[in-house]
């Protein structure tokens, strides 16, 4: 789930996961449905901008990409690649492209709602790479503390944006704060350089996120 915390000026962009709510319950179905309908517009409209600029690719194929899910930047990248504009995902989001000059906003949640949200629809959230300094600005730790409190379960630490001082970071202050440790190879195609499985998380922490969702919407 991509999250904003506006607890600074600007605001800072953060990546919820989300594990094993209830995708019927509605209130966290109409914020997902709102969110995708978001998303979707926005990629057509970086789609309109490039089509402007002359580069040769069409909604139609980046729907294609998305097969029947939310569509977003990365399969505009696919699109990208195909036309040989770009190798990878990567050097498709730099500055060049989709990271700048092809860029358009997008509407996302405040992280604590989200939060609250998941929790109330019996699944449990972890922040994802909390420490990637590779990918911009992070959050400072108090925004971490005040999260636990308000309910999150875990904090990802095995990821390739991660450096090892960064991971061991992480895992000091999930072990103070009480929080699951996460990993995950962040992988989304081959069109990526990551690895499918280049980080796990331990069984042991996953049997913990399985046990402490219920599936089942939290009443009152």
């Amino acid at each position: 789930m991509s999250c904003r915390w506006h607890g600074v000026e600007p605001a800072i962009a953060l990546h919820l996961l989300a594990y094993l709510f209830d995708p019927a319950e509605p209130l966290l179905a109409a914020e997902l449905t709102r969110l995708r309908g978001d998303r979707e517009q926005r990629a057509e409209k970086i789609v309109t901008k490039l089509r402007a600029d002359g580069v040769p690719i069409t909604w139609a194929e980046v729907l294609g990409y998305a097969a029947g899910g939310s569509v977003g930047r990365p399969h505009i990248a696919q699109a990208l690649i195909r036309a040989g504009l770009v190798r990878t995902t990567t050097e498709a989001f730099a500055s060049t492209w989709l990271g700048a000059r092809y860029f358009v906003p997008k509407s996302d949640l405040d992280v604590f709602e989200a939060v609250r949200a998941v929790r109330n629809a019996g699944g449990v959230t972890v922040f994802a790479h909390p420490r990637a300094t590779v990918r911009g600005r992070v959050v400072p730790d108090r925004l971490i503390v005040e999260l636990a409190e308000a309910g999150l379960f875990g904090l990802e630490a095995d990821h390739e944006d991660h450096t090892p001082a960064e991971r061991a970071q992480v895992r000091d202050l999930a072990d103070r704060l009480g929080l699951a440790v996460t990993g995950s190879s962040d992988f989304h195609g081959t069109h990526k350089t990551v690895k499918l499985g280049a980080f796990v998380t331990a069984p042991e922490m996953y049997e913990k996120i399985v046990s402490a969702a219920t599936g089942v919407p939290v009443l009152g």
